[in-house]
């Protein structure tokens, strides 16, 4: 109980904590996402400011410095397809003209837009001395110096760094929005292995329940037909018999549509165990001698198993051996369960029932969760027998049905 208990507090705290990342993650993108500027409405602001730093100091410019100014805020036309050639575009007007704005500009534009290390840093350096003049007239005192390299770092590291910034939250919006697509394809193949579980639940509980009983059904109305006292109580059991034959193929077209790979820890109730094996043999209307001598401290999915293999047995003779002596035996031999059911040929007319084909492998299935195997094959006299492995001791963490 304690154990229980432990259990389903960790799973309610994943619960939580998957809901508050969801919480997060949601959030993160709508505060990312929010009313973000237009690419038109940025370009053109920037645009402007560069004409406008060309246009304040056109006043006694040369042809040159004015025509270098010009091309220089013209070429942000072109820096989100282009930013290497805006950026070489801007260089000029810095030496040579007006285009401290257009420069900046251009050298944040590479900060976003390019993976190249080497080329920013290159950048960079061209635009650090740009600004400090040491190229066109060098500061000739100390002062002037100090203040020139602060004035070049500033604007050589800091549009460099504004666009490195506005790239990095891009990257991280993207990746918030994989994060989310994720975790939603997570929850999904979830829902699907869930559902497949319970396919194979539902189709594996089918088989062995309602075919074995359906089953029995068909032979006693079999045997009615054969032995009926007059026409119409032979004619009752034949209807009786033919609705069991069509309700087993229909079982055996829906157990196919179920049927699906995986395992559950789930476990219907009440769970058959080595006690029910008498009156499992006794319903089957088989003549059966039963020699099972395993103790009822088996773990319970082996006794499971063995109740199962039992059930599939006494199935497979009425449907194909009908009236046959069946011979169930079981025993410890060291740490193996070892479990055999034997029948000789048929004694009475075939019924003519459909199967799914299902039951055998799903009986391997059985034996191979808990470690096992299953054989079969036919026996010398027309028989036909089944045998079952099962180590005593289940595998802890393997779920079996």
């Amino acid at each position: 109980m304690a154990e229980r208990t432990r259990v389903a507090r960790v799973r309610a705290l994943l619960a939580r904590t998957d809901g508050r990342l969801d919480a997060l993650v949601d959030a993160g993108l709508r505060r990312a996402r929010a009313h973000p500027a237009p690419w038109w409405l940025v370009d053109a602001l920037f645009l402007a400011a560069a004409v406008v730093d060309a246009v304040l100091d056109i006043a006694g410019a040369t042809a040159t410095e004015v025509t270098v100014s010009v091309v220089a805020a013209a070429a942000l036309v072109l820096r989100r397809r282009l930013p290497v050639l805006t950026f070489a575009l801007t260089m000029p007007a810095l030496f040579f003209g007006s285009g401290v704005v257009a420069a900046s500009v251009a050298l944040f534009t590479l900060g976003e837009r390019t993976d190249r290390r080497w080329l920013m840093l290159l950048a960079a350096a061209v635009q650090f001395v740009g600004f400090s003049g040491f190229v066109v007239g060098p500061p000739q005192q100390l002062d002037e110096i100090v203040v020139s390299v602060v004035y070049a770092l500033i604007f050589a590291l800091g549009p460099l760094a504004i666009g490195l910034l506005v790239r990095t939250r891009a990257d991280l919006v993207d990746r918030i929005a994989e994060l989310r697509a994720s975790r939603s394809e997570e929850r999904r193949q979830a829902a699907a292995v869930a559902l497949s579980r319970e396919r194979a639940l539902l189709a594996r509980e089918m088989h062995d329940v309602v075919s074995h009983q359906v089953t029995l059904i068909a032979v006693q109305a079999g045997g009615v037909q054969m032995a009926g006292r007059d026409e119409r109580e032979r004619a009752f059991a034949r209807t009786i018999r033919q609705l069991c034959v069509v309700t087993l193929q229909e079982l055996r077209e829906m157990v196919l549509v179920l049927r699906a790979s995986g395992g559950t820890d789930r476990e219907t109730a009440p769970q058959p165990v080595l006690a029910d094996l008498d009156r499992l043999v006794a319903a089957s209307g088989l003549e059966t001698e039963v020699a099972v001598d395993l103790p009822d401290t088996l773990p319970l999915p082996v006794q499971r198993a063995v109740y199962r293999f039992v059930q599939e047995g006494l199935t497979n003779v009425r449907k194909h051996a009908p009236g046959a002596r069946v011979r169930v035996s079981g025993r410890l031999h060291g740490d193996q369960v070892l479990v055999d059911l034997v029948n000789g040929p048929a004694r009475a007319e075939r019924l003519e029932l459909p199967g799914s084909g299902l039951g055998l492998i799903g009986l391997g299935e059985r034996a191979s969760l808990l470690g096992g195997h299953l054989e079969s094959g036919p026996q010398p006299g027309d028989g036909f027998a089944l045998h079952l492995r099962l180590p005593v001791e289940h595998r802890p963490g393997v779920p079996v049905p």
